[in-house]
């Protein structure tokens, strides 16, 4: 099936690795070119890996995302580069874990920099050139936390549904603009970030890291945690002209991990 990306230009945040890289990665094979940023100088070597491996025109950023400055950069240097975004992918790593009394009000302030924040101004900064064009995608990602609260993940569970407020009131503003506003919720996919949230349940628990994620796959009627590469090609497909009718829309891409109707 051809999603109808070739020679669209896609920003793609927090993409030096896990669901960043993976989207990234989904959107290069499917023919767009790419701005990838990240705070770290691993975003270069993962655009040399896109590169090589798909052959797509690769603008490597690095731009730490609770910084407007570093913000504003990276989408200008996207639109210098190419003239244009089609798609923006607003996606940033997972704050600290952690239960109420373990966090302090500093914890607050980093996490609304980095899950909320950042998204708006991404959001700020790409915008208005999508309503210069008459055009564009963007998508959210956050977490099937959205629609269940997950033990150990305060400051997720609280900041991502302000998010997904956000985006649907933006797809009611900018849908008759011509752009598409969507979220993209995935459960347990297996990235660093995983690896890392099993470690601090295996910690507080006195189990072990393979208990709490065999304690997690027990819960989902698939029976396994998702794939970064299952997770890019549906984040391509919903960013894509192929999905031209999906539109305010919060995608759970969870195994089935939420049961309720609706």
């Amino acid at each position: 099936m051809d999603l109808g990306l070739g020679g669209q230009v896609a920003l793609v945040a927090a993409a030096s690795r896990g669901l960043g890289k993976a989207a990234a990665l989904a959107l290069a094979r499917e023919g767009a070119r790419l701005a990838i940023v990240a705070r770290s100088e691993q975003v270069r070597a993962t655009a040399d890996e896109i590169r090589k491996e798909t052959g797509a025109e690769v603008l490597a950023i690095q731009g730490d995302l609770t910084k407007p400055a570093d913000i504003e950069r990276a989408v200008a240097e996207a639109i210098k580069t190419y003239g244009q975004i089609d798609i923006l992918i607003a996606n940033s790593g997972g704050p600290r874990p952690g239960e109420f009394l373990d966090l302090a009000p500093s914890d607050w302030e980093a996490a609304f920099q980095l899950t909320l924040m950042s998204a708006i101004r991404l959001c700020y900064a790409v915008i208005p050139h999508m309503l210069e064009r008459g055009s564009g995608s963007i998508i959210a990602s956050e977490a099937y936390l959205v629609k269940e609260p997950a033990g150990r993940l305060m400051l997720s569970n609280s900041l991502r549904l302000a998010v997904i407020g956000m985006m649907k009131t933006l797809a009611n503003e900018l849908g008759p603009k011509g752009i598409r506003v969507n979220t993209i919720n995935p459960g347990w996919t297996w990235t660093d970030r995983v690896q890392h949230l099993m470690a601090d349940r295996a910690q507080a628990n006195a189990t072990s890291a393979d208990d709490e994620a065999k304690k997690i796959t027990n819960t989902i009627p698939l029976g396994r945690m998702g794939t970064v590469e299952e997770y890019g090609k549906t984040i391509a497909w919903l960013a894509s002209p192929a999905a031209a009718y999906i539109h305010g829309h919060a995608l759970m891409f969870d195994g089935g991990i939420i049961k309720a109707a609706l």
